[in-house]
């Protein structure tokens, strides 16, 4: 099993908006937590998440705290030409996750 996910459609025509969906299986500790010692558990989550389609920046999004474990994220694009859409996250530690995908465009 991976750590990291991205669908895309099989096959989109030309100029038309498809859907990117994406998760991590990731903790994202909040820091605000503490152990059965009392001790606070460190801050580690995903803090950046980034798309490019064909090696251009298409998307990007800073993540705070609040966002839940193994997140999901979903967001539209537009077809352009056949290629390559990759997601890239990264987290507290400097651990960086990348999955792509194809993207067949008629």
């Amino acid at each position: 099993m991976s750590i990291a996910r991205i669908g895309v459609p099989f096959e989109v025509k030309r100029g038309d908006v498809f859907t990117v969906k994406t998760m991590i299986a990731h903790v994202m500790e909040s820091g605000h937590r503490r152990d059965s010692a009392g001790r606070v558990i460190p801050r580690m989550i995903v803090n950046k998440v980034a798309c490019t389609y064909n090696g251009r920046t298409v998307f990007e999004a800073d993540w705070h705290g609040a966002v839940s474990s193994n997140p999901y994220l979903a967001f539209d694009l537009r077809a352009k030409d056949p290629g390559i859409v990759e997601v890239t996250w990264s987290d507290d530690d400097g651990k960086v996750y990348r999955e792509q995908a194809a993207l067949n465009v008629v």
